[in-house]
């Protein structure tokens, strides 16, 4: 059984920062992507409309977003990872204080309607 999270950002309103942000995504870091799959997430996309991104991550049922966030503090990739990363996002306007991805509310869902 997986649970899907979606979640959303804001990249800083450069097209050339933009543009090397996408590029940096094409293929991540191999140890960027063994600490996702090793915290449980099983599944990740991205997805972009001018400099709003929009995150799918489907995680199985061993994953805990606090233990990860505490792996992910303690990984010097991840931290090297995660600075690059602020080079080109911005936090969205209601964003808690160093928060980067927010959890988005489901509003709609097709299989629940008649």
């Amino acid at each position: 059984m997986t649970n899907r999270s979606c979640l959303a950002l804001d990249l800083k309103d450069d097209p050339a920062l933009i543009a090397e942000y996408c590029h940096l995504h094409d293929q991540i870091w191999p140890e960027i992507a063994t600490s996702i799959r090793a915290a449980g997430i099983v599944a990740m996309e991205i997805w972009r409309t001018g400099n709003r991104l929009f995150m799918v991550m489907e995680t199985n049922e061993h994953f805990d977003g606090a233990a990860k966030a505490i792996a992910d503090a303690t990984n010097p990739m991840v931290q090297e990872w995660e600075q690059l990363m602020w080079r080109f996002q911005q936090p969205l306007p209601w964003a808690d204080r160093g928060q980067k991805w927010v959890p988005m509310e489901k509003i709609f869902d097709l299989t629940r309607q008649p």
